[in-house]
């Protein structure tokens, strides 16, 4: 296994992570702040799918466009289509 790939997707994965951290603390407020809430999700994704992307050895171009990124991951399982 590639040292530097294993590094790269734990560093996309740690982020995501993060991310969803940050949906739980912003959930908890009082009020819950909604729309900062859903950025971080779609931030989480992003980083989950390039990760994953990464880990499979399949380029991206700089994006946040959440459907390339289930497109490019669709090419090594279909079933992401239907995220």
């Amino acid at each position: 296994m590639q040292p530097e790939k294993v590094r790269l997707v734990r560093q996309w994965i740690i982020k995501a992570n993060r991310d969803l951290l940050a949906v739980s603390h912003l959930m908890d407020g009082n009020p819950p702040l909604l729309d900062a809430a859903v950025y971080h999700c779609q931030q989480a994704a992003e980083k989950a799918l390039k990760g994953y992307l990464t880990w499979h050895d399949r380029p991206f171009q700089r994006t946040h466009d959440l459907s390339e990124l289930v497109q490019l991951s669709s090419d090594v399982d279909e079933s992401l289509l239907e995220l």
